[in-house]
């Protein structure tokens, strides 16, 4: 052996003493950290299992339609005159909008008037001559022919007489046309035509109104909910709920409408739900969350929606014990209904469930129940809205 290597066989023994200290010691330090993390109380917020009424819902995507659309358009060509509304206002039925020029079907009228009055003073003298002709024809002073003829004359002239009342009354219904009334009470959108524009007869439509209130919201569900919707229907009418974007104000409404086919290349139904619209919640074109309601579960066991997660093994939820240590319980679940999940197995009513804080935690685990304004307090308002 060489003098180099006796050093290093004498030198390894000893580096390996002082890695095998330094890793105890770097052990002994870490172990009492790591039990400390582990037997820490979890923070967590909770929440009672509650016992309540809860609708069974279906939810869908809704698009809301107004249920009376007009494009008003003028029925006879002329100058705009003037303007009764503004843009966006609210219309009653029978308003008066517009005003096109009526002078020249004034003067049109005033024509036809002034030909019937001629004609029925034509047709007055005709009638005399008619009835003195057939006096002579009787005497054999004149001849037939001439008799006839007189009785033609007199034909003529009042069939003339009724073409004259039907034309002044073809006048009087064109000048009626001068003044636009809205058919309907709705909303107006916008001018699209201005005072002093020349407009043509059926043209372009000069302002659209729609009907506000009361309004539709049409949407689908999967055909196989149509027996049921069908069966519910004609025991009692259908609550529809139209919630505006995830969070947004919510309106009531009724089934009113189903399709009478089922869409083939999607599997749907079609429904349509007549709202009230009294406070203009909804507006045309707008999509919706739509929830149908087709039964309520009377005495159903919900939790906070947040208090189910989803794990490998399907869905659970943590309960905090007497002890205050975390209980692990598979559930599954049913519909969910303004942020409450109904647990159809796995939770009994007066539980205390882990509804924050369960990312920390394992079966067994100590929690600390932080304080809220949540706790019990947290479900009473959703067991009220569930029981409507």
């Amino acid at each position: 052996m060489t003098p180099r290597n006796a050093f290093l066989s004498q030198r390894l023994p000893l580096a390996v003493f002082f890695s095998a200290a330094v890793l105890l010691a770097g052990c002994s330090r870490a172990q009492p950290a790591a039990q400390a993390q582990r037997f820490a109380p979890a923070p967590v917020h909770v929440a009672r299992v509650i016992e309540t009424d809860i609708p069974n819902q279906l939810p869908a995507i809704g698009t809301v339609q107004a249920i009376s659309t007009i494009n008003v358009k003028s029925q006879v060509a002329g100058e705009l005159q003037q303007v009764y509304f503004h843009q966006g206002q609210y219309v009653r039925r029978g308003q008066k909008l517009l005003q096109i020029d009526p002078r020249p079907f004034q003067a049109a009228l005033n024509q036809a008037q002034a030909t019937l009055a001629r004609d029925q003073a034509n047709a007055r003298q005709a009638a005399v001559d008619a009835a003195r002709y057939a006096q002579l024809y009787q005497s054999g002073i004149v001849s037939q022919q001439q008799n006839q003829q007189q009785q033609s004359n007199l034909a003529a002239l009042q069939a003339s007489v009724r073409a004259d009342r039907a034309a002044i009354e073809n006048a009087r219904i064109q000048l009626g046309y001068t003044m636009v009334a809205s058919p309907i009470g709705g909303l107006t959108g916008a001018l699209l035509i201005q005072p002093g524009n020349l407009i043509k007869a059926n043209d372009v439509p000069i302002v659209t109104i729609t009907q506000m209130s009361p309004i539709y919201v049409a949407f689908s569900v999967p055909e196989q909910s149509l027996a049921e919707i069908r069966a519910e229907m004609a025991r009692h009418p259908l609550a529809v709920e139209a919630v505006i974007g995830n969070s947004g104000p919510s309106a009531r409404g009724r089934l009113s409408f189903i399709n009478n086919a089922v869409n083939t290349n999607t599997g749907t139904i079609g429904l349509m739900a007549t709202f009230p619209n009294t406070h203009e919640r909804l507006w045309p074109g707008q999509y919706v969350n739509v929830n149908l309601v087709l039964a309520t579960l009377r005495h159903a066991i919900a939790v906070p929606s947040q208090a189910v997660q989803l794990g490998q093994q399907g869905k659970y939820a943590y309960t905090v014990t007497p002890q205050q240590t975390a209980q692990l319980h598979q559930v599954e679940i049913g519909p969910d209904y303004h942020g409450l999940t109904v647990v159809l197995r796995g939770l009994k009513p007066g539980e205390t469930v882990v509804t924050d804080g369960q990312m920390r935690l394992l079966p067994g685990a100590k929690v600390q129940v932080l304080p809220s304004g949540g706790g019990a307090a947290a479900s009473a308002p959703g067991a009220a809205r569930a029981g409507l």
